[in-house]
């Protein structure tokens, strides 16, 4: 099937993949993700009608059987001992890479981490049935086999990737849209054969990998996009670089990494796209296999993250995103708060609409020099 700009449509059944654990507190404080993003989505979903009883699913929590499928035992024993005791030894911090300002200890890790990979198992299950699975807590891309890395103590993406081939699916496309490489995902199925990588980022971010370039043979796709990218840009690079490759590919189910640091207003990246922009890549690549998971990823403006992604959970589920917003969704965006984002920086629509401004422009020379380089 060609892949188009057609929406996703409510032909396919949504499911949206959840856990009563990613309605707490999390990341202790003065944390760039202690932010509530994930209540928040729910919380905004549920105010705009949007998440039926007979849409949402809880997920189990994975076992640690579940998790030595693809991470270490002595790292997955060292994180719950960890977890246990409510402190990292200095020998769990160095060789872990837990207890650590970039990715701490606190209460309830231990069970939010077990969750994300749990949602994301659960949400390949559906997919592989047909469905479009939404699992906004995951997305946790940085993950290694044998530490945690980039604020990501499991990596749950690989867990929907492998689901999905001990479910028969033979070839499974994997797209990353954070403005963080997606370097977990790519090193764990680089080279598989049965995998597709892409990767979207901005270039010089952490963790300062995934160089603009195609590898046949390991079929992986990485662009490392320039600050300031605008829709327009955007979309250029998709249809130009992208989409080609993936229908040339022709994947049977698509797991799908959204982030939200993307997106204009975020403190910890300078790309510029709407969530319109996102939304729009996001059913662009879901639309024509049989089955797909969508996962959260990055973001660190909670006002930002919980409208797209509560905004692609209405376009995923074939809802309509009306042009202002009921009191109770307003008030709700105007208790949120960030430490990285002043309040003189508050852009107004963020408090009264879903959907952001389109943000179009001209294509620059260095976006179209990826796009030459790509070929």
């Amino acid at each position: 099937m060609a892949y188009s700009g057609t929406s996703v449509g409510p032909g396919r059944p949504g499911v949206f993949v959840t856990h009563p654990v990613f309605r707490e507190a999390a990341f202790g404080s003065h944390h760039p993700l202690s932010i509530g993003r994930q209540a928040a989505v729910l919380d905004l979903c549920q105010a705009m009608g949007w998440l039926t009883s007979d849409r949402i699913h809880h997920c189990q929590l994975a076992s640690r059987e579940d998790l030595l499928k693809f991470h270490d035992a002595r790292y997955v024993d060292a994180l719950e001992a960890a977890c246990e005791r409510g402190v990292a030894s200095v020998d769990t911090r160095q060789r872990y890479n837990v207890g650590t300002m970039e990715c701490p200890l606190f209460d309830g890790l231990w069970e939010r981490a077990r969750a994300s990979v749990g949602g994301s198992t659960r949400a390949a299950e559906f997919a592989a049935d047909g469905h479009v699975a939404f699992h906004p807590a995951g997305g946790t891309h940085h993950g290694r086999p044998e530490r945690a890395s980039g604020f990501c103590y499991f990596n749950d993406p690989v867990f929907a990737i492998m689901t999905l081939l001990e479910r028969g699916i033979e070839r499974v496309l994997y797209l990353d849209l954070d403005a963080h490489h997606g370097d977990g995902v790519e090193d764990a199925y680089s080279g598989d054969g049965r995998v597709m990588t892409v990767s979207l980022h901005e270039a010089g971010r952490w963790p300062y990998s995934g160089e603009t370039g195609w590898d046949d043979e390991k079929a992986t796709l990485n662009i490392a996009l320039p600050g300031g990218v605008n829709d327009s840009e955007y979309d250029f690079v998709l249809e130009q670089s992208v989409l080609p490759r993936v229908e040339r590919w022709e994947a049977q189910a698509a797991v799908v990494e959204c982030g939200a640091d993307a997106l204009a207003g975020d403190p910890l990246s300078s790309l510029q796209l709407s969530n319109g922009a996102l939304w729009r890549a996001v059913e662009r690549f879901v639309a024509p296999v049989p089955g797909a998971v969508v996962l959260g990823g990055g973001g660190y403006n909670p006002w930002t993250a919980a409208r797209l992604w509560a905004g692609l959970w209405a376009r995923l589920s074939g809802q309509v995103i009306p042009v202002g917003l009921p009191g109770k969704a307003e008030a709700l965006l105007a208790a949120l708060s960030c430490d990285l984002v002043d309040d003189e920086d508050i852009v107004p629509r963020w408090l009264t609409a879903v959907d952001d401004v389109p943000n179009e422009g001209a294509i620059r020379p260095e976006i179209d020099a990826i796009v030459k380089a790509l070929g």
